[in-house]
């Protein structure tokens, strides 16, 4: 692990250095770039892989004030891609992960060689969702997510069958602590997944290979929201998967694995393009 610095920020980095091609892992809310554990370690070597923790989050600096906004972490995102001059890559979004994907796909196409979409939407956040949502960021932000709250906020993060199954509580266990590893200024990263602005206008623009990934009980994105991305960008590619939800490369990695090599591997290699 190393740091890098971006404008206004220090951000934790996982690099792996070697691989023809880059793949940039952007984590989901109340995570860390250890979402992608699994994915690393079967892409490694054959790929080149960037994982970070976003601004506010993981090991990377908190800034001061109520709010790490989504157009902050996306400015981060750039900013690193270019700094580390590895453009274009493979970017790779989970949930809060993919709004930065969409926006730096949309906006910088000359920094994404495709886009992999994961357990994500273009709109705002669902009016239904933000009262239990702000209660829910409350309580971290005043208590810390201590186990109690981290069992609540596991029935929005994985999917019904994955908690009920005792041979996944591996998983699960691993998934809760990571959310119980936040501190309790993480509020201010959540504070900028629910306040952020739609970007359904923007989908059009994007223009790269790209997979859309929903696992069948993801409860924070429904259907209709993911299968928006489909419709909305031009020879965007679905993969349903049968179990799991929100926190689906933890839940089921082996899935998720096989959906991205699979994806990966049928594109054309940068060498053999003209």
């Amino acid at each position: 692990m190393a740091q890098i610095k971006v404008p206004g920020a220090q951000l934790e980095i996982l690099d792996t250095h070697e691989g023809d091609e880059t793949i940039c892992f952007s984590h989901g809310l109340l995570f860390s770039h250890e979402l992608y554990q699994p994915q690393i370690e079967a892409l490694r070597g054959r790929h080149r892989c960037v994982a970070w923790d976003h601004r506010g989050q993981g090991a990377s600096s908190v800034p001061p004030g109520r709010i790490v906004t989504i157009e902050t972490v996306t400015a981060d995102a750039i900013a690193l891609i270019e700094a580390l001059q590895i453009a274009p890559v493979h970017f790779v979004g989970l949930s809060m992960g993919g709004f930065v994907g969409l926006r730096i796909a949309a906006r910088r196409p000359d920094l994404v060689r495709s886009l992999i979409l994961l357990e994500t939407a273009a709109d705002p956040e669902p009016t239904e969702h933000l009262r239990r949502y702000r209660a829910l960021n409350l309580a971290a932000r005043t208590l810390g997510i201590q186990r109690w709250l981290a069992d609540r906020v596991l029935k929005i993060m994985c999917g019904a069958s994955v908690l009920a199954d005792p041979s996944r509580a591996p998983r699960v266990d691993r998934i809760r602590g990571l959310l119980m590893a936040n501190a309790r200024s993480v509020y201010k990263a959540v504070n900028g997944v629910l306040e952020r602005d739609g970007v359904e206008h923007e989908l059009s623009q994007i223009r790269c290979p790209t997979l859309v990934v929903r696992a069948r009980e993801d409860a924070a994105i429904a259907l209709p929201r993911a299968r928006q991305l489909v419709e909305g960008i031009a020879g965007a590619q679905w993969v349903e998967l049968p179990r799991g939800g929100h926190s689906c490369t933890l839940e089921e990695p082996e899935a998720v694995n096989e959906a991205l090599m699979t994806f990966l591997d049928a594109l054309p290699r940068a060498g053999d393009l003209t």
